[in-house]
């Protein structure tokens, strides 16, 4: 009987394969593969000795790391089931997260303990001697570096299947309380399998990790390369400063970073200091998580000379649905490529929300804007408030005579003004091509003639008038799709969510009444 090995095996495997590749390094420590192998090992256990057993769960709310990495691999050993956490949400939400998961244990970063603590007595399911501290030791917590040292470092007698449960991790929450998904191990075997392969990573390839690894883009990425055998450096996800970031590009020869498009105009922007960092290592590049605009790729390639630019469009849920290859990107500017080898099923709906077809993405087709609707069952017995119902992305997209997909936009998003259908991503991307403009956001706000008027939340980059960016748009869109409202705010006060994804839902109830 064939058997794919998980993270955590091939942890073992690359351990004697390459004993003396650096697997993972941050700004002060460096592990090799065997060194990492010893340390997830003693972690394994200790989580054991605890009494946590297969399909239990482990809570964790944790800043980007070495160790919430070696977490993310002793529970792959042991059959544990990890729940990262997003260390932006508020008490409250983490309570809901952990107590709808059923974990049984909880390891936060100290800086975070405080936050575990207010709740921590409405956290019913995990016994006091099951929280654990990551980066010193606090009162009540067992130090991780303590919790690890006395424990063996062989390997676990654990028995984990691929189609075991791996990770239960919760969708952002920008509709309502957070969803869990169950993702198992050959899920994401598959993904690394179809990563190295469509993007041609290997064993030699050096990957900077500045996404959030309590979101799924960095399980999907970042943990391909450990898979390989290649090596990778950790950076925190709330540090990213252009010139450092370059700065550890030349130091550490990165060969690939996945960033979000923030990330990318934020590089794009930076100082004259920053720009004489040596970037040519840099082989690859990623761009995903949110929408990106034409102007933005071209400058990315441009800043990055020979650089292989690669777009994803995926979710939680589903996975990576489509990529935009780099042979590709010159000819189908603003697409998100055509349909990944991992796609799930899906669902087509047209604009009243009315089922066209389903299939694989690549069977269908539609003239016009189409609904992304993820065709993902979810188990009866998932955390998730959808227990048993289909997941909906409500994605926008047009398919074109080449099979390539382009996100028109959110279907919440839509504008109706005077009767006119306007998607805010087109005026964003006539906005945002304002030599002057940093980022925008285009919503829809009450109007009394119109029902809707179009306004553009606008970070500038320099200064710039409301009549500039008025003017600017003529001619680039119709009359009806000219906003009406510009609005300068600060970079601070663009609502995100951990992945950088502008959260339209709270412009619209932050500007309703202006």
């Amino acid at each position: 009987m064939s058997h794919w090995m998980n993270l955590g095996q091939m942890l073992k495997m690359n351990a004697k394969k390459f004993p003396g590749m650096v697997a993972l390094k941050d700004a002060t420590r460096s592990f090799t593969y065997p060194e990492l192998n010893k340390r997830v090992n003693r972690l394994c256990h200790s989580l054991l000795s605890m009494g946590l057993k297969k399909g239990d769960k482990a809570a964790v709310l944790m800043e980007n790391s070495i160790e919430i990495i070696e977490i993310y691999l002793a529970t792959a050993k042991t059959g544990i089931v990890i729940v990262p956490i997003n260390f932006r949400l508020v008490a409250r939400d983490i309570e809901y997260i952990v107590n709808n998961s059923d974990a049984r244990a909880f390891i936060a970063d100290g800086e975070f303990c405080g936050t575990v603590d207010s709740i921590r007595h409405e956290l019913k399911n995990i016994p006091s001697d099951c929280f654990i501290s990551v980066g010193g030791g606090v009162k009540g917590y067992r130090e991780y570096e303590e919790f690890i040292s006395t424990s063996g470092d062989g390997e676990p007698e654990s028995r984990v299947e691929a189609k075991d449960t791996w990770i239960l991790i919760y969708t952002s929450g920008t509709t309502g309380k957070p969803k869990g998904v169950l993702r198992s191990h050959e899920s994401h075997i598959a993904f690394y399998l179809i990563n190295a392969i469509d993007f041609g990573f290997t064993g030699t390839d050096i990957c900077m990790n500045v996404m959030p690894l309590c979101h799924i883009n960095s399980t999907y990425f970042t943990f391909t390369f450990l898979y390989l055998g290649a090596g990778v450096y950790v950076h925190p996800a709330r540090s990213f400063r252009p010139e450092e970031i370059l700065k550890i590009v030349e130091r550490e020869r990165i060969t690939f970073i996945s960033l979000i498009p923030t990330h990318y105009n934020l590089i794009l922007n930076v100082s004259d200091e920053g720009k004489r960092y040596h970037r040519g290592s840099v082989k690859k590049l990623l761009c995903s998580s949110a929408p990106v605009r034409k102007d933005v790729k071209l400058a990315i390639m441009e800043f990055f000379p020979g650089v292989e630019l690669y777009e994803a469009y995926g979710s939680t849920e589903a996975g990576i649905v489509t990529t935009l290859k780099p042979v590709d990107q010159m000819k189908k500017l603003g697409s998100i490529g055509q349909e990944s080898l991992g796609t799930d099923f899906v669902k087509i709906l047209d604009e009243n929300g009315k089922e066209v077809e389903h299939g694989c993405v690549g069977e269908l087709y539609s003239r016009g804007p189409m609904l992304f609707d993820e065709y993902y069952k979810l188990p009866e017995k998932t955390a998730s408030s959808h227990r048993g119902e289909w997941f909906s992305a409500g994605d926008l997209a047009r398919r074109d005579e080449d099979g390539f997909y382009e996100i028109v936009d959110r279907k919440d998003n839509m504008i109706i003004t005077g009767g006119e259908h306007a998607y805010p991503s087109e005026v964003e991307q006539a906005v945002g091509c304002h030599p002057d403009v940093f980022d925008v956001a285009v919503i829809g706000i009450p109007d009394a003639k119109w029902g809707e008027k179009i306004a553009a939340i606008v970070i500038r980059k320099r200064d710039v008038t409301k009549e500039g960016i008025i003017e600017h748009c003529r001619g680039k869109l119709a009359g009806f799709k000219i906003p009406k409202e510009i609005i300068f705010i600060s970079q601070e006060e663009m609502p995100r969510t951990a992945t950088g994804k502008i959260l339209h839902r709270v412009l619209r109830e932050r500007y309703q009444s202006i």
